[in-house]
């Protein structure tokens, strides 16, 4: 790990953070559903499925600017979806499916648990 990898990531992570900002500026919520996160977690989703398709011919740098940095600035949630697209492309179908099941319900288990450590009534 270099110094110029971890700027490119910083970088790249940095534009994907704005990026999902001025989504969530723009895009307006409509019937509680939570249409900017969404939105940015879908456009991470495309831009980072493109770049998988294109990373052999991509140098380090360009790799670390746009797949670790802009996209994990942008959502998490790419990567989530990368590595159980991996793991589904090596026939992994197991492993990839207690990745997504625990990944979503632990998830929320920790976000009530968190909010409900700061929200007592």
């Amino acid at each position: 790990m270099s110094i110029s990898n971890l700027l490119w990531v910083f970088l790249g992570g940095g534009l994907g953070s704005v990026l999902r900002y001025g989504i969530g500026y723009w895009v307006p919520e409509s019937g509680g559903f939570p249409w900017s996160t969404f939105w940015a977690n879908m456009l991470s989703c495309l831009i980072i499925g493109f770049l998988l398709a294109i990373a052999p011919i991509l140098n380090e740098s360009t790799r670390l600017l746009l797949i670790a940095g802009f996209c994990g600035g942008l959502s998490t949630f790419s990567t989530f979806s990368r590595e159980t697209f991996q793991l589904l492309q090596r026939g992994e179908w197991l492993i990839a499916t207690a990745y997504v099941m625990a990944s979503v319900m632990i998830g929320l288990v920790v976000v009530f648990g968190a909010w409900q450590a700061l929200h007592r009534d």
